[in-house]
């Protein structure tokens, strides 16, 4: 397995590389200290299995570098791995297509979990953020006449508050993806939308119309009990993590 790493300080680089490299025979990992390195690797090779992203980077926007990897290398899976613990930036990078979160203080365990998930075409979730999916804060609950709070969950650039997702539309206690009755079709288009795919990607890739794929991608929000694309990724992330890493490849064979 060839990962890119992204990461913009010198040890942090050199620590990560080391311990993701000692999580098993055959892990190969190329640093780039920067966007700019990141881009030139990308565009030097075409045989990288993975790539690990830091928000914090010194020469751009970690959420722009993570937009364009996602639309130039739509099929390269990209985990975000960062010191920032804000739901909103770890809800942010999945509905951007980032297929998991891990928190830099997570343990070596949880970073091999989040690998070995996310190669088996499932994304992953740190368990705060799971947990927070079962509770509802009645504070950021918005009463009549007023108004969300968003002091605690640290949300802007127009993401939804962690409780807004967390409320009845998102289930409460994980089903099974065999539980949810989808087509075959419907399971290919669910497949894609985990990776991040836009429609019209959707529409190419499987070889239907944009408007068909609206159509599967109403039926499966519907089965999962949610409303977003978002909410759909954080459901399967529940179901992946309460039964065992989902792979979607689960879905698309035979």
């Amino acid at each position: 397995m060839k990962v890119l790493l992204v990461d913009d300080h010198p040890l942090i680089l050199s620590a990560l590389t080391t311990l993701i490299e000692d999580l098993g025979q055959g892990i190969e990992v190329i640093g780039a200290d920067g966007a700019a390195s990141a881009q030139t690797a990308l565009a030097r090779a075409d045989d990288f299995d993975l790539v690990l992203l830091d928000l914090s980077l010194g020469d751009a926007d970690g959420f722009d570098v993570l937009g364009e990897m996602r639309h130039r290398y739509p099929g390269l899976p990209v985990v975000v791995i960062s010191a920032t613990e804000r739901h909103s930036d770890m809800i942010r990078a999945v509905d951007m297509g980032a297929m998991g979160f891990v928190p830099k203080r997570s343990s070596n365990r949880d970073l091999a979990e989040a690998l070995a998930m996310v190669m088996a075409g499932g994304v992953y979730l740190p368990q705060v953020l799971l947990g927070l999916l079962q509770e509802r804060d009645p504070d950021d609950a918005a009463g009549p006449g007023g108004s969300a709070s968003a002091g605690s969950t640290g949300v802007g650039n127009g993401v939804p508050t962690i409780a807004a997702l967390a409320r009845t539309e998102v289930r409460q206690q994980p089903g099974t993806m065999e539980s949810l009755g989808l087509t075959p079709r419907q399971s290919d288009v669910l497949a894609l939308l985990l990776k991040g795919l836009p429609n019209k990607l959707i529409a190419r890739e499987l070889k239907v119309s944009v408007e068909t794929v609206k159509d599967h991608v109403a039926a499966v929000l519907r089965a999962l009990g949610v409303s977003s694309r978002t909410q759909a990724v954080l459901a399967v992330s529940q179901m992946s993590q309460a039964g065992g890493a989902y792979s979607t490849r689960r879905m698309t064979s035979g």
